[in-house]
């Protein structure tokens, strides 16, 4: 969907006055600029039947099922990245705490062309990635189609479209084009998929200055555009502070029990605002 212009705002008010319950949406960075800032805005908001939509969600995705936020999942592989389980997905889908969500799971080559066809506005995309594997016998979405040069019996999954992605990135110049660098993921797709983009900063500069490698998204594919700097922790911001690995550990034990989950989310996000980011980031960098 084309935007006429980014529009500058806080993260509550685009959060306020973006994102609806029961819409679907997509939280994306892979492993680098996660949008957690965002996430926890959605938390403190209390929004509700969510579908969300993610390459490997990770304690963004638990803490907003934990939170009663999520009605459905779409994904590719769940798990604290180095450490293990996601509780509190887990618990949804066994004992149904705090609900039980509804979930469809991909691979990750899959989930990538699904957001790929999204981005083109094409219905469904093509793979061979399933061929040979029982995903199909657990995922209903995933059908096969006949290649019309060929003859050959290929994948096919619907393409993602959500209502809106948030992504957090590192700059935006005044005229809101924004900037990533390093590992961007599906993060380009996942904005140009969408309905609606909302995108959370480290700083806004008056020029971008991007290098011939860097991925610059141009105001017109933005919908509302927050400065939040260190919005991606406890994930890191190429060039502005390293993974919090400290932070996915604990998140362990913190899950494991569900009133000392309720108990942390409510001390560190229902009671903080998305300044609280800010200090975070500054102790992994001082000194």
């Amino acid at each position: 969907m084309l935007r006429v212009m980014a529009e500058f705002m806080t993260l509550k008010q685009a959060i306020s006055a973006h994102l609806e319950d029961g819409m679907f949406a997509a939280f994306e960075g892979f492993t680098h600029l996660m949008p957690y800032a965002a996430a926890h805005e959605v938390i403190r908001q209390n929004r509700c039947d969510l579908t969300v939509v993610r390459m490997t969600p990770d304690v963004i995705y638990d803490q907003l099922i934990g939170m009663g936020c999520v009605a459905k999942m779409i994904f590719s592989y769940a798990g604290n990245p180095g450490v293990g389980l996601l509780r509190r997905l887990r618990d949804s889908l066994e004992n149904d705490w705090p609900h039980r969500i509804e979930i469809v799971e991909h691979s990750h080559a899959a989930l990538a062309h699904a957001y790929e066809a999204g981005a083109s506005r094409l219905p469904f995309a093509v793979l061979r990635g399933y061929v040979g594997t029982d995903f199909a016998a657990v995922n209903p979405e995933i059908r096969s189609v006949t290649c019309p040069f060929t003859g050959e019996e290929l994948a096919a999954v619907p393409a993602i479209n959500p209502d809106i992605t948030f992504i957090h990135a590192l700059k935006a110049d005044r005229a809101g084009n924004v900037l990533i660098e390093g590992i961007t993921g599906v993060q380009k797709e996942a904005v140009l998929a969408a309905g609606k983009a909302v995108v959370t900063v480290e700083e806004t500069v008056d020029s971008l200055d991007p290098h011939p490698n860097a991925l610059v998204l141009p105001h017109w594919v933005v919908t509302a555009i927050a400065e939040v700097p260190g919005g991606a922790h406890p994930s890191y911001a190429h060039g502005y502070y390293p993974r919090d690995n400290a932070t996915y550990k604990a998140w362990d034990a913190i899950s494991a029990d569900r009133m000392r989950f309720l108990d942390w989310m409510k001390t560190h996000v229902i009671d903080e605002d998305a300044r609280v980011f800010a200090t975070r980031v500054a102790k992994l960098t001082d000194g």
